[in-house]
């Protein structure tokens, strides 16, 4: 897929749910053009993923076993693959469609946000009446469809050892390099979120794989995301990265009360003025780290960045109504917001089980309350 997956229209993105509710959310979503991210906890979920997905598409399926060597990264790197190329089919399918039959292609167009340039020709196109004209537009159109990028998230703190018949831990074999290892080498064009903290082994493997450096345009194939909850730790690891030659490409705030997700409360800091601190800092936060990063990217002979490259401000976690994502947007200047609980009602777009689906559904703020479950201990 092409490098103009940076310049998504739409306004939102689907975050990554639990390890499985959005293990398949591409497939659903990313021929219109949504962004969402794929959890990249567990492979044998991939693998049993890409079997299913493989038989209902009728596409050849070769398993990769517990027995064969690196299996945790070979999964991860076939079934994001196996995402992107069916996705390819998707997009390649929908172009030979004809607008006005309500298939895939209108919907495409259809749900853009308003502010779309893209949406814009698209209600032209259907008042015109000149059959040349529209013709014309419709092609316009048509070479316009971007899909959704495929973005995976890695969660720094699930970081288990695996062990030889020794019992001595097998370099780069833990569980989060594996995963990084495995959409590494990947063919996708997209981004990893980095989240539940700082992880300085796994940050430090990343400058293994080319595919995280700038090529002599700038474009970046492989982005970094880090998932933070302030200014303080932003800066902080993307100076660690940027001292490898990495550079940060978006910051992903995330709400320390996260509607139906973790809890993890920032010491009474608020949303609004952890946003306003990088809403007024952001420019000092570029070019610090874009002095250390070029620096480091010229003592390696790669390509340095000759303008500023992209930096995205987001934020996700505990958005209530269009008012206060609109507020998001336009007051704090942020990129896009991400939504996630509210999609778990959408099966257009979620993995879940009816049942669970009507239970959320009918809940209401009584039901909701702290768990010690979690994985990370907060």
């Amino acid at each position: 897929m092409g490098k103009s997956k940076l310049n998504s229209d739409h306004l939102f993105h689907i975050p990554v749910m639990g390890t499985a509710f959005t293990i398949d959310t591409p497939l659903k979503v990313a021929r219109f053009g949504v962004s969402s991210v794929v959890s990249l906890c567990d492979d044998e979920l991939c693998e049993e993923m890409r079997q299913h997905y493989s038989d209902l598409y009728q596409k050849e399926y070769q398993p990769i076993s517990v027995k064969d060597h690196d299996f945790r990264a070979k999964r991860i790197t076939a079934y994001l693959n196996f995402l992107d190329d069916c996705i390819n089919d998707q997009i390649a399918q929908m172009k030979q469609q004809e607008f006005g039959q309500q298939q895939d292609l209108d919907k495409y167009f259809e749900l853009l946000p308003e502010t779309s340039k893209t949406k814009l020709i698209y209600f032209t196109m259907l008042k015109t009446t000149d059959a040349t004209q529209k013709a014309t537009l419709q092609d316009q159109l048509k070479a316009l469809i971007k899909p959704g990028s495929i973005d995976v998230n890695i969660m720094t703190k699930l970081d288990k050892d695996v062990f030889d018949k020794d019992r001595q831990p097998i370099a780069q074999h833990s569980d989060a390099l594996a995963a990084l290892r495995g959409y590494a080498l990947s063919q996708l064009d997209s981004s990893i979120v980095f989240s539940a903290g700082f992880n300085r082994r796994l940050y430090a493997y990343i400058d293994q794989f080319k595919d995280f450096f700038p090529d002599e345009t700038g474009y970046i194939k492989k982005r970094i995301v880090l998932k933070v909850t302030d200014y303080r730790s932003s800066l902080t690891q993307g100076k660690f990265l940027a001292k490898k030659g990495i550079w940060v490409s978006e910051y992903r705030v995330e709400s320390g009360l996260n509607c139906g997700g973790h809890a993890f409360a920032s010491d009474g800091y608020l949303m609004g003025p952890i946003l306003e601190e990088f809403k007024q800092h952001k420019a000092d936060l570029i070019t610090t780290l874009l002095v250390i990063c070029n620096g480091v990217l010229a003592k390696l002979n790669k390509p340095v960045f000759t303008t500023l490259p992209a930096v995205d401000i987001t934020v996700q976690g505990g958005i209530g109504t269009h008012n206060e994502n609109q507020f998001l947007l336009d007051f704090y200047q942020i990129k896009r917001t991400g939504w996630a609980t509210p999609f778990l009602l959408v099966p257009e777009v979620t993995t879940l089980d009816d049942q669970t689906r009507m239970t959320l559904s009918k809940s209401t703020k009584d039901d909701l309350y702290l768990s010690g479950i979690s994985p990370l201990g907060v």
